[in-house]
């Protein structure tokens, strides 16, 4: 079995933008720069036959001209938030690729999450905080609601393995695909 999933890496202007959102935000834990990404499909513990076959699905998307920008900010978790993260901004094609990664990945054998997709960069994991310290996150969130990065042309997509643990889970690249 091996942990994965298939997503965007960022170009290096636009992690430093969301570095500023990481130090400006008083995160209990953030995710490190150079992990930062944009997921498409979390594979989760794929069998090693359906990620072959996932791979050679994910080798025929094609997407030209995929241009994204991030905008806003938000955490999931409602009441106890344990997840920060940077919005993308409404991009039909990228639902539209997405739609087709998943379906690929589906058919692959990889048992997927039946969760509706909502395209973020995550900035931060942690445990809920405690009432004080989470009021404070949510009105630093509110005030960022503003942040914009990008826009930005997508030339690839990257199946990266995820090793959790420790501080932060490492990201060991497994294939790259060219969309255009």
């Amino acid at each position: 079995m091996i942990r994965a999933f298939l997503g965007i890496a960022l170009p290096p202007e636009i992690r430093g933008a969301l570095q500023v959102q990481q130090f400006l935000l008083p995160l209990p834990r953030k995710v490190e720069p150079e992990t930062l990404h944009l997921t498409l499909v979390f594979l989760g513990n794929c069998p090693e036959p359906a990620l072959e076959a996932a791979d050679e699905g994910f080798r025929t998307l094609r997407s030209p001209g995929l241009v994204l920008s991030l905008q806003g900010l938000g955490l999931f978790g409602k009441d106890k938030p344990r997840v920060a993260w940077a919005g993308v901004a409404p991009s039909p094609p990228l639902l539209a690729l997405q739609a087709k990664a998943e379906t690929i990945a589906r058919r692959a054998g990889c048992a997927l999450d039946a969760r509706k997709y909502h395209p973020h960069v995550t900035l931060g994991r942690f445990p809920p905080p405690a009432p004080p310290d989470a009021m404070r996150l949510e009105r630093a969130i509110a005030m960022g609601a503003g942040f914009a990065a990008g826009p930005w042309q997508v030339a690839e997509l990257t199946l990266w393995q995820s090793h959790p643990g420790g501080k932060t889970p490492r990201h060991d690249v497994l294939a790259t695909y060219p969309l255009a």
